[in-house]
């Protein structure tokens, strides 16, 4: 994944719902139910927070293919380039690992192909050959991270008001749909907190699980990282999309990047990725697999 858009999708990843106050839907897609108080929704990103953390533990179990596409765009909005790129996710030995299986939606050339086989067995090696020292560390590191997310999460059920916008059906699933605005005077606790009032949402929350459906988010004012080292700029939007698989988890499904950023002291880059997640198989367990499109299905 390029650097500009795991940067963006880090920081919202921990956020879970951060998104733009999207255009009403039109009124088939409403349906009538009671309104949600603002403690109940706080109480309600709560826990839709801890169950996608929980989420993020069970994609491990995992592999699926990821197809990105990226386009480069001029002073005018008008495409300038197009890359495409197509992984299979997978975890070896704890570690997430993307084997490159085609560029531009051909196959990738022998030479290229024995290149990305070659870098699954430096995993593999790297791994097995691991202390148990060295493990304990990255365990004892990952753990302090997930610590830490879950902190962010709390801060961002403080940092917001919310306001019920009603409820929707997506895909057959009924969802409440929430707006959240960056509460006036927010002080953040934690350091990485303290863009959360750059940025406005709409999360669309499926009602029978309490699992975020669909997020649309929206950047309100430029947002700076480290001492000039990036900065993204006031109207960069991401739309994240979720299915659930397999009745016990839910797995992206579609990311949608328009995001104008500079890095350090170079220009700005203006892009659009559209990211697709399709074919999760699950590689632990004798589960049965639930091919995505029939996981779309309502239940």
């Amino acid at each position: 994944m390029h650097a500009k858009l795991a940067l963006i999708l880090l920081v919202l990843r921990c956020a879970f719902a951060l998104g733009q106050n999207s255009p009403q839907p039109p009124a088939t897609a409403t349906i009538s139910a009671p309104s949600l108080s603002e403690d109940q929704i706080r109480q309600l990103i709560r826990q839709t927070a801890e169950k996608d953390m929980e989420n993020d533990k069970r994609q491990r179990d995992y592999t699926y293919i990821q197809r990105e596409e990226e386009h480069r765009l001029d002073g005018k909005g008008q495409v300038k380039s197009t890359e495409i790129k197509t992984s299979e996710v997978m975890e070896l030995y704890g570690e997430q690992v993307e084997r490159l299986i085609a560029k531009d939606d051909k196959p990738l050339s022998d030479k290229d192909a024995k290149k990305e086989e070659e870098k699954i067995q430096k995993v593999i090696e790297k791994r097995k050959n691991e202390s148990e020292g060295d493990r304990r560390k990255r365990e004892a590191k990952e753990e302090k991270e997930r610590e830490q997310g879950r902190q962010f999460v709390r801060e961002v059920a403080d940092a917001y008001n919310f306001k019920f916008a009603g409820t929707e059906s997506l895909a057959g699933r009924d969802t409440y749909v929430i707006d959240g605005e960056p509460k006036p005077g927010y002080q953040a606790h934690m350091k990485e907190a303290k863009f959360l009032p750059k940025f406005r949402f709409r999360a669309w929350i499926d009602k029978d699980e309490s699992q975020w459906k669909k997020l649309d988010i929206q950047c309100i004012d430029t947002v700076s990282f480290g001492l000039f080292l990036a900065r993204i700029h006031k109207g960069s939007r991401i739309l994240i999309e979720q299915t659930r698989i397999n009745d016990e988890v839910w797995l992206p499904q579609h990311i949608a990047v328009k995001i104008d950023v500079r890095l350090a002291l170079l220009k700005n880059f203006n892009v659009e990725d559209d990211i697709t997640y399709r074919d999760y198989k699950k590689f632990r367990t004798n589960t049965k697999i639930v091919p995505i499109g029939e996981a779309q299905q309502p239940h």
